[in-house]
């Protein structure tokens, strides 16, 4: 059977390294031996306030950023499918039915909700409360049976999987009727690519990069040319003791930490081995390396960004195709999900 992965990127403004290092590189690794979907999901973007997500235009502009970031990092559109989630109205289809099977108790669990809406929960958007609804059926209307997802989103995974065992079981006797034996919606299993690179701030290593953060030297953006990406290295916060030659002289120094992950996931070396390099040197020479290593690997997807960015209207083009390919299957899985129901449909 193919295993067939789904992951959904949000188009709101600014990717940097962290997004990069944590979610798009194992995107490129799965390509190899899986069928992949790789969405931008501008349906979730919109369920905080307009303010928030920047309107129409910003919409637009970030979607076209996430695309472009797919491709320059070496996501082969041809190969796999690159859409976005909004041209394909199986997701918004699939959700209603979903809603229905959903239990408010489990939504009421959710712990992301909670800490999105804060405080003013009254006036949190109904969609922000069923997004993980939403959420369930992007992955589910392609029956994906594998999601990469970090750790934020675990808890959002194990609901998609709930949510599809009560239809399988409320609709048993329909499904097995409709000729697809004992289950229809496969239970999507978590995609664990080895331990996720959680890159912190570089002003501040107890803290996640993030592009919320008021200080742009806190973060690379993956529209950041060489001398950016070098100035904001040069500029990191560390810490006055020389590298430790062992990973646990790295306890207690979040900032050490934080530049020795980032240079091991580039590298692709285990920090054990950066420090048998490193270890006793002063940041200096261990900054003037990553600036290096850095650029080399993320100034060339910067340059093919502003590329692609340039030619929206070429972007778009491969928006709309991935959207076509992407429909083909949603069709599909839409058009049992109504026999299984009962709803009636033209053939």
């Amino acid at each position: 059977m193919t295993t067939r992965v789904f992951s959904g990127v949000q188009p709101t403004g600014n990717l940097h390294l962290g997004n990069y290092l944590g979610a798009i590189v194992n995107f490129v690794k799965l390509q190899a031996d899986h069928e992949c979907l790789y969405c931008v999901v501008d349906l979730h973007a919109i369920t905080v306030p307009v303010a928030v997500w920047g309107g129409p235009n910003e919409l637009r502009r970030a979607t076209r950023e996430v695309t472009a970031a797919f491709i320059a990092s070496g996501i082969d559109p041809k190969q796999h499918i690159i859409f976005n989630q909004s041209q394909v109205a199986g997701h918004a289809e699939l959700t209603w039915v979903l809603n229905c099977v959903a239990r408010l108790g489990w939504l009421n669990r959710m712990t992301q909700f909670k800490e999105k809406a804060g405080k003013d929960r009254e006036n949190a958007s109904v969609g922000l409360y069923d997004y993980p609804v939403l959420m369930a059926s992007d992955i589910l209307v392609y029956r994906a049976t594998h999601v990469p997802v970090g750790e934020d989103q675990k808890q959002h995974l194990e609901l998609s999987r709930d949510i599809a065992q009560k239809f399988n079981n409320d609709f048993s006797e329909s499904i097995a009727a409709n000729g697809h034996g004992d289950t229809f919606f496969p239970l999507p299993e978590p995609v664990i690519t080895g331990p996720a690179t959680r890159v912190m701030s570089l002003r501040d290593g107890t803290k996640k990069m993030s592009k919320s953060d008021p200080s742009d030297y806190s973060r690379i953006n993956l529209t950041d040319d060489a001398d950016a990406i070098a100035q904001k290295i040069r500029k990191a916060k560390t810490d006055p003791e020389p590298l430790p030659s062992e990973e646990k002289g790295l306890e207690n120094r979040p900032e050490a930490d934080n530049l020795v992950g980032i240079y091991a996931a580039l590298s692709g070396k285990p920090k054990s081995a950066l420090l048998a390099e490193f270890g006793g040197a002063q940041f200096s020479s261990f900054k003037s390396n990553l600036v290096d290593l850095a650029v080399a690997k993320l100034s060339p997807i910067a340059r093919e960004m502003k590329r692609l960015t340039d030619d929206p209207a070429h972007v778009d083009q491969i928006l709309i195709e991935g959207a076509e390919r992407a429909s083909v299957i949603a069709s599909e899985t839409m058009d049992a999900v109504k026999d299984i129901v009962g709803f009636i449909r033209g053939r």
